[in-house]
């Protein structure tokens, strides 16, 4: 007999255009989260978040435990930093970021004794039980406060302030709330693992947001290729306002914009946010780590991070300290292949290239995706065939060749002519030009060109 998860896969929505790529993510679907060894080192990166960055709050020399803050944030738009592991705090350095921007970071060195390791680490951050029944007894402003003082940022990638998301404003009253479990980027399995290891601190954070945001309606959204996530986040959820949407798998379903079309057949405006058709959106990583700073009064310190693909021998899902290091992350891994060719940031589909695996995990770090030289193989680039593929595809319906001609000719006018701003850099026009053009690397310059 099916269940209704099973059932409900059957009903199934998506957006206009996009891509399939291959997602391979059974390399590391059923690799269960491990916990990294605590690094004798870590480098905490002060701009991991979009906004204003933090301004260093400790001195060389100093000790700190784990959770302490390390780097305050002054701004509204920002999120503050902490220790995410005990020891002595060196003397503040410079990281490179997977974007390239070089940005100011606290190092701290590891005390030869931590409080938490192994289980009893995942136990203390999502493990153990989690309440469902009397979250409305926490005050909306107190959330939004516990979410801000714990350096709460989106999980899925983008890194915006939580707090900022969970604020009330009167003006543009909420009514749904979105908990993003889509993962649409190939090879990616954190959040996968996350559903299935530890639904119940997400449904307990998707019911703190719902109280902070004041929303109505709750739905925890799903493609159509997780259908055992789909069923432990039912039973996680039953008996609670929480419901479950699944979507069709196709990329990038895990947008914003193409989950509130998907699921509620809503557009946001151009330069608008979900905030003004009355949405918020939040992934479930970002769920459960608010359930954890409203409900156990932690900060953020650790993530789930996937470390998959072809290049790497062991890919696998690992609870990491944030400002452990990339290369850390590889090794424990069992290291790269002989036939390892690329190291991203992220997913291929929009991730970063690295050029050193001495990069920091930042609270933004879904990823490290390990490409062979099969998988990298390039396609000698021509000139562009004027096929309209890209223009097919993209889930903005803009016209990706046009902007990557404003980027090459540098003309500021015709890249805000195409609306250059309004691309999510997805990827989905470079990986079906058949002129093999990089074209989300122009784009991200012709953006650059109009700030």
């Amino acid at each position: 007999m099916s269940t209704s998860a099973e059932r409900s896969c059957r009903k199934k929505s998506t957006f206009a255009r996009g891509v399939h790529p291959a997602g391979r993510k059974q390399l590391a679907a059923e690799a269960a989260v491990e916990v990294l060894p605590t690094p004798a080192e870590v480098r905490i990166a002060l701009q991991q978040h979009l906004g204003a960055p933090c301004k260093a709050s400790v001195k060389p020399r100093t000790e700190v435990a784990v959770g302490d803050v390390v780097g305050e944030a002054e701004a509204f738009v920002s999120a503050p930093v902490h220790a995410s592991i005990s020891g002595t705090v060196a003397r503040q350095s410079t990281v490179t970021l997977p974007n390239g921007r070089h940005v100011a970071a606290v190092s701290i060195r590891a005390a030869d004794e931590q409080p938490l390791s192994g289980r009893a680490l995942w136990d203390d951050v999502h493990g153990g039980q989690w309440p469902r029944d009397g979250l409305d007894r926490h005050d909306a402003e107190a959330i939004a406060a516990a979410a801000r003082s714990a350096g709460l940022v989106g999980l899925g990638g983008a890194a915006f302030p939580t707090h900022v998301k969970l604020a009330r404003n009167d003006k543009k009253p909420i009514d749904t709330l979105l908990v993003n479990g889509c993962e649409c980027e190939p090879y990616l399995t954190a959040d996968y693992r996350l559903m299935l290891e530890a639904p119940a601190s997400i449904v307990a954070g998707a019911l703190l947001a719902r109280q902070a945001t004041g929303a109505s309606d709750v739905v925890v959204c799903l493609e159509d290729n997780k259908p055992k996530a789909a069923q432990a986040l039912e039973a996680a959820a039953e008996g609670t306002e929480v419901r479950l949407k699944i979507l069709k798998t196709k990329y990038p379903q895990g947008g914003e914009k193409q989950l509130l079309w998907a699921v509620l057949g809503r557009k946001v405006p151009g330069g608008g946010l979900p905030l003004d058709v009355g949405v918020v959106v939040t992934n479930v990583a970002t769920a459960a780590a608010l359930a954890r700073a409203v409900i156990r009064g932690r900060p953020l310190t650790h993530r789930i991070v996937s470390v998959s693909g072809a290049g790497v021998r062991e890919p696998k899902n690992l609870l990491v300290p944030i400002g452990a290091s990339y290369r850390e992350l590889i090794d424990f891994c069992g290291g790269l292949r002989d036939g390892a060719a690329r190291v991203v940031a992220g997913g291929p589909m929009m991730g970063f290239t690295l050029g050193s695996l001495d990069v920091p995990v930042t609270k933004g770090t879904s990823g490290i995706t390990v490409l062979s030289q099969e998988e990298v193989r390039r396609r000698e680039q021509t000139a562009c065939l004027r096929c309209g593929r890209c223009v097919d595809v993209c889930p903005m319906r803009l016209v990706p060749t046009r902007l990557a001609l404003a980027a090459r000719a540098s003309s500021v006018d015709l890249a805000r002519r195409y609306h250059v701003a309004a691309c999510m850099e997805c990827g989905c026009c470079a990986y079906v030009c058949p002129a093999g053009l990089p074209l989300v690397q122009l784009i991200r310059l012709a953006k650059v060109m109009v700030q």
